[in-house]
This record gives C-alpha cells, sequence and structure tokens, in this order.
C-alpha cells in the first residue's frame, strides 16, 4: 500500500479506516458516540479509542487526531498506517499505545476547526470554578475579524484594520490576540466555552480508564496549519519541569510557547491539562506536533472565513462552497509529498516517545 492511502478525503472514510484496521488487528474499539450533533451527511459521530499492549503496563501513550476537527485528516492517517504496518504489535512489556481517534468528530466531519458549540477544545480543559481566563486584546480585534460582509467594503475595511493593527502592534501580538483563546464572545474565533464540552468529558474518561493508576504517560497530539510546509514542530506543552525530559526523549528542536520558541501562541486550557488531571500518580510528558501548510495569515484568514461563514453567510451557496475549500486547504496538504512528510515525522516522534517512556525509571 501506498502511504497516500492511509489518509482519507473525508471524517467518514477515515473512521471507516481506522475501525477496518484495528479489526484487521484484532483489536476491540470502544465507540464514545457524541449524541450532540450529526455529522456533514447526516452520519453518527464517534471518538473511538483502542489500546495496544499489556493490560497492566504502567507507562501509556496516548496518540491523539483531531482535537481540532479538520486537523483531523493529518493524525488519522499516522493512526492507520502505523496499524496497518504492524508498528505497535511489539511494544516494551511496561509500555502500552492508546490511539485516540477524532477527539472533535463534529469538526473532523465538517471541515471545522471548532466543535458543535463553536468550541475551540485547545481551549476548553480549564478549571470552570475558578473563572475564566482573560484576552483583553481579542475584544480589540473582534469586529476586524469577522465584518459584516467577505467580499464587500466591511470586509476591506477589516483587511485595512488588520494590516493597520500588525504595523503598529507587531504579526506576534495580533497572532497571540486572535489565537490565544478568548471566552466573551461565544460566536468569535478560538472560544474557549464557558463549560467543559463533549469531547473534553469523554478524553478524560478514556484517559482516566487506561492510565488512572499509570506511573508515567506522554501525549502526542497532532495538529497541522502552523510553520513551514511539512514541517512537524514537537511543542511540549504543561509542567515547565518536563521540558527537559521531552528534549531527552526527541532532541533539543522541540519548542516550547512558554519560552518563546514556538510558532504556537501561549494558550490556556490546553488538552494535555484533562490528560494529565485524569492520570493523577503519572508522570507526564505531553507534546503536540504541529505540520505546516500554508502561510499564518492564510491559516488565520481561512478560519476568519469559516467564522464568518457560519455567523453570517450561507453554507450552501458557491461561496460558502469556496470558503470550505480554503479551510480544508489550509489544514490538509492533500498532496503526496505532504503526506510522505507526515508520515515520516509521525512515526518517528511515536517511536520516540515509546522509547523514552520505556527508560523512564
Amino acid at each position: 500500500m501506498t502511504i497516500s492511502s492511509y489518509f482519507s478525503a473525508t471524517y467518514a472514510e477515515a473512521r471507516a479506516k481506522f475501525l477496518e484496521a484495528c479489526a484487521a488487528q484484532g483489536l476491540s474499539v470502544e465507540n464514545n458516540l457524541n449524541d450532540k450533533a450529526k455529522g456533514a451527511d447526516g452520519e453518527s459521530l464517534y471518538m473511538d479509542a483502542v489500546r495496544i499492549g499489556p493490560e497492566k503496563a504502567a507507562k501509556v501513550l496516548f496518540v491523539s487526531s483531531a482535537t481540532h476537527g479538520g486537523e483531523g485528516f493529518c493524525g488519522s492517517g499516522v493512526q492507520v498506517g502505523m496499524l496497518r504496518e504492524d508498528m505497535l504489535n511489539n511494544l516494551p512489556e511496561d509500555v502500552a499505545v492508546v490511539l485516540v481517534h477524532a477527539i472533535n468528530p463534529y469538526g473532523f466531519s465538517h471541515i471545522r476547526r471548532v466543535n458543535e458549540d463553536n468550541i475551540d477544545l485547545n481551549r476548553n480543559f480549564l478549571d470552570y470554578d475558578k473563572g475564566l481566563p482573560e484576552n483583553p486584546d481579542y475584544a480589540e480585534v473582534h469586529d476586524m475579524l469577522v465584518p459584516d460582509d467577505w467580499n464587500g467594503p466591511a470586509f476591506k475595511q477589516a483587511e485595512k484594520d488588520i494590516q493597520d493593527y500588525i504595523e503598529k502592534k507587531g504579526i506576534g501580538t495580533y497572532q497571540q490576540a486572535v489565537s490565544g483563546g478568548q471566552h466573551i464572545r461565544a460566536n468569535g474565533l478560538f472560544f474557549g466555552g464557558v463549560e467543559a464540552a463533549w469531547s473534553n468529558k469523554t478524553l478524560r474518561a478514556i484517559v482516566k480508564k487506561h492510565a488512572g493508576n499509570a506511573t508515567h504517560i506522554a501525549m502526542m497530539d497532532f495538529h497541522t496549519g502552523l510553520g513551514p510546509y511539512g514541517h512537524g514542530e514537537l511543542i511540549y506543552v504543561g509542567d515547565p519541569n518536563g521540558l527537559s525530559r521531552a528534549k531527552n526523549w526527541y532532541g533539543d528542536d522541540v519548542t516550547s510557547p512558554e519560552a518563546g520558541t514556538s510558532t504556537s501562541a501561549v494558550v490556556r486550557g490546553t488538552i494535555d491539562i484533562g490528560i494529565c488531571e485524569s492520570a493523577p500518580k503519572a508522570q507526564a510528558t505531553c507534546t503536540a506536533i504541529e505540520y505546516g501548510t500554508k502561510p499564518i495569515l492564510e491559516v488565520l484568514n481561512a478560519l476568519r472565513a469559516d467564522n464568518w461563514l457560519y455567523i453570517k453567510g450561507d453554507i450552501n451557496s458557491e461561496q460558502g462552497r469556496d470558503i470550505k475549500k480554503q479551510v480544508r486547504d489550509a489544514f490538509y496538504g492533500d498532496a503526496d509529498d505532504w503526506k510522505q512528510m507526515i508520515w515520516e515525522r509521525g512515526i518517528s516522534v511515536v517511536d520516540m516517545a515509546i522509547k523514552g517512556l520505556h527508560a523512564e525509571k
């Protein structure tokens, strides 16, 4: 089989390939139904999970896809390929791997970054009893991001306002304002929600089941949209004290948003929080792998267009179809060379994670 055959054109196809690959390995899959939404073609939506390796293994690696919905084509392809290639069949006796397919199945199916409630799940893992984090800069840019029209005078004025903002404050400040996460505009971009989403609760339950008593855990969460085309940046997230351990496992090219070395903005409420809280006895080494597709402003503009479409546009119009393609292209490099790069880097870092876990005492 070719590498490209591991990847899919739709969520439904990706899920079918994942389930078929698990069945071929004789694996039992946990099917968690999202009863709050349906897919783009009316299909049922699931967060599927499968465990490979010893049931009593105290060290567990979670490899996940589609935290950001339409980014799921990438991680799903690697998950399917690893199963088809028998890459997880000879794990160390103290290590298990849990593949979590489609953390955000709604976004995967509809090719949206957000879930069924316009929530960015990587901003949703918070302690809501302690109040919500603030991002006052978002209020300043919201109206620029979502103008009244997408091709008319309001859009042109918004583009001018954004360029003026960037010239005044810098692209980094703009990226942080837009993508750092916000909890004040439920219909806006990078909305983190005001309570735990279905995907949040479901992922926590999966982790508790498989790693509630683990001594060591690791996370490899697949993402797309930032950085050079096809390059897989390893971004360390979580307790800063674990950064040196991550570098021991993966090498010195591991980056950190907190240290200012990553293409990612500093974000609050990321999924590693839910994973770590659900495995409270474990030492955690959590990373996201981020593959580049398009230049950052093109990616952000695709997200703006998607947000505008679902608030003020017509999904079934020609303009709506054009925007959906724009979003897909921003997060899925649907080309053989891109898929090859995703595959090679993906299986490499998963192998490093398994070896790193095994070496921990």
